[in-house]
């Protein structure tokens, strides 16, 4: 990084237009047909500066435009030197990689913009028929960009003009950092690099690597916050009661879309099955989980199929489901910053949200740092303990059953040499046939 490093912080500012920060009429047009009136806090402080070939690390509230901050001015660059392999995405994971990859298409719809995605669990023989037609853009996850680096013939990115890292905390970790060794040492060091995240640590040693010159530092956020709108409540409960307080909250707020974050892949599966149980449209989604499988629970809880999706932290960073009412932390994360990321899944683009943290004995460390993290307080879910434990009952023989059909049914996936999820109905729930093949129509990308 450079000796001198410019900041900018957000201040209120009078609402603008796309127009305003120099966004062409081409590109302006097509925000207006997404429904984005006017630009958000990040956009109008990054795009100008983006706009005049400056380097950026940009830190915004997770839900508040961080992908049109980069992707507008990539394409306005783009529109004015039309090239292939123009511009590389990276993201951490890869339904953020797709849905990124989506913003792009739309935004650029009016003007032929080629997408390639490249994330893992998905055949390379397509991915490099993509890459093949000389796409515009080339959103991916580290590990597969350098596969497809390393192996495809014809396909390099020596000609790259815009590096993106989003979700940047997240890439600059010891998980990716070999892989994002390897991209940066085969792609042009005269580039723009735009760095963005919700959460950003001082890692400069890593940034230096990364070859920003001259970055103007954004911060239309404090370091570590969540959005106004959304209301936050914990509630301490005891371990052996945590079940039963997530189907109370759940049964008093039933018309909302809810995301419950867990802290294991078995635990989503579990979970999904008792509340299934109990009659609640659950779903799960997990890294252990095949990609047609995790895209098939994304479209089922996109398309209203389903309204609880019970999740990692696969599902915790940049999703964008306008519909998320609210968001339960069944499990409190070990690392506060991920409490950022998963509670930013409601109250997006400024609707309301809840976020409810449900948190036992075990866990009130980890709960005491997110509240230091926040800078807050947070106030108590309102449950009376005798009316939740009038669930126990039902709840407790829910799980049971579950537990007991999860065994079955994991014994039959290893005597059959099958992926062991321990859930065997989840193809026939998930709309996917014998082979794991998705068998429901794919939603047209906007």
């Amino acid at each position: 990084m450079a000796e001198e490093e410019i900041e900018v912080m957000a201040e209120e500012v009078i609402e603008k237009s796309f127009k305003d920060l120099g966004v062409n009429e081409q590109i302006a047009e097509a925000c207006d047909n997404l429904g984005w009136k006017n630009p958000s806090k990040i956009q109008v402080e990054a795009i100008p500066v983006a706009l005049t070939g400056k380097d950026i690390i940009g830190l915004a509230q997770t839900g508040s435009g961080k992908t049109g901050a980069f992707a507008i001015p990539i394409l306005q660059s783009l529109l004015e030197a039309p090239q292939a392999f123009f511009a590389c995405v990276l993201s951490p994971t890869r339904e953020l990689a797709i849905q990124i990859a989506e913003q792009f298409e739309a935004l650029g719809s009016g003007i032929g913009v080629k997408c390639a995605v490249l994330v893992g669990g998905v055949d390379t023989v397509q991915q490099s028929i993509a890459l093949g037609k000389r796409p515009h853009i080339v959103v991916a996850t580290p590990g597969r960009l350098v596969d497809h680096l390393s192996n495809t013939k014809g396909f390099s990115l020596r000609t790259l003009k815009y590096l993106v890292l989003d979700e940047a905390d997240r890439l600059l970790n010891e998980d990716f950092e070999k892989s994002l060794d390897e991209i940066l040492n085969v792609i042009p060091r005269e580039r723009r690099t735009f760095l963005f995240s919700a959460t950003m640590t001082k890692k400069v040693k890593k940034l230096q690597r990364a070859c920003l010159k001259n970055p103007v530092k954004i911060e239309a956020a404090s370091k570590y916050s969540t959005v106004d709108t959304l209301k936050q409540q914990y509630r301490f409960v005891p371990a052996k009661h945590k079940d039963c307080y997530l189907v109370y909250i759940l049964t008093e707020m039933s018309g909302s879309t809810s995301m419950v974050f867990t802290r294991t892949c078995d635990a989503t599966t579990l979970l999904a099955h008792i509340l299934r149980n109990l009659g609640f449209r659950a779903i799960p989604i997990n890294g252990h989980m095949t990609q047609a499988k995790r895209l098939g629970a994304l479209n089922k809880f996109k398309a209203g199929e389903c309204n609880v999706l019970i999740c990692t932290d696969v599902a915790s960073r940049g999703l964008d489901i306008p519909s998320v009412d609210m968001v339960i932390n069944y499990d409190i994360p070990t690392n506060s910053k991920d409490y950022i990321h998963r509670v930013g899944r409601t109250a997006r683009a400024g609707r309301s949200g809840v976020a409810i943290s449900i948190v036992n004995q075990y866990e009130l460390e980890w709960y005491i740092q997110i509240e230091k993290l926040i800078g807050k307080k947070l106030p108590e879910y309102p449950a009376q303990e005798d009316e939740v434990l009038l669930l126990l009952e039902r709840v407790s023989e829910a799980k049971r059953i579950s537990q007991m059909k999860m065994k079955e049914s994991g014994g039959k996936k290893r005597r059959k040499g099958g992926d062991d999820d321990g859930e065997e109905d989840i193809n026939k729930y998930l709309g996917l046939n014998k082979n794991g093949k998705s068998s429901f129509k794919k939603s047209k990308r906007r």
